[in-house]
């Protein structure tokens, strides 16, 4: 899966993302490995920045849960599909689409914070949302407004919680849903 996105960078110059499925290559392995690692460290941060976090030691270090994830993303995500974001050969952004039945779940959607303003969350979100036919969930810390605005704008909508962690926010977007853009 390919899909091209361009979008225009603060600095007026075209940059053109493209979103494709990871080959699970050396450098595709690689990059989810990287990208997934800052993604968890950086919500360990926020965590302990928005007092979820025991103790600063988390932002130095990912809890043992994630640890497996990290150090074998293709083992990890064996039955996801895992999409990168590329702007030129740089891998810039992923996000994890685990589908069971007719729903699937959005999972580590990631953009790297030097590129961000530039549609890449959108790239990735959309590009995911291309490989779903039913109804998509995902959950999200509440302190992240903008994924939240995203995602809304995509039609998905806030439900009671599946997971009893305090200020997680977990949405939906119903099977057929045409997203507002």
């Amino acid at each position: 899966m390919t899909s091209p996105h361009l979008h225009s960078s603060s600095d007026g110059l075209r940059q053109s993302i493209r979103v494709r499925e990871s080959r699970w290559d050396e450098a595709d392995t690689a990059a989810v490995r990287a990208l997934v690692r800052t993604y968890l460290l950086q919500t360990e941060s926020e965590k302990h920045e928005h007092r979820r976090a025991a103790s600063p030691a988390s932002i130095m270090a990912l809890p043992p849960r994630y640890e497996r994830e990290v150090a074998d993303p293709r083992a990890s995500y064996a039955d996801c599909t895992t999409l990168l974001a590329m702007i030129e050969r740089r891998p810039v952004g992923v996000v994890i689409v685990r589908t069971d039945g007719g729903e699937a779940e959005i999972k580590r959607l990631w953009a790297d914070p030097d590129v961000r303003g530039r549609g890449l969350g959108s790239a990735l979100l959309d590009a995911a949302l291309a490989l779903t036919h039913g109804r998509v969930r995902l959950s999200v810390w509440d302190w992240r407004a903008p994924a939240i605005r995203l995602y809304e704008s995509r039609g998905f909508v806030r439900v009671d919680s599946w997971d009893d962690r305090e200020r997680l926010v977990c949405m939906v977007r119903p099977a057929h849903t045409v997203p507002l853009r």
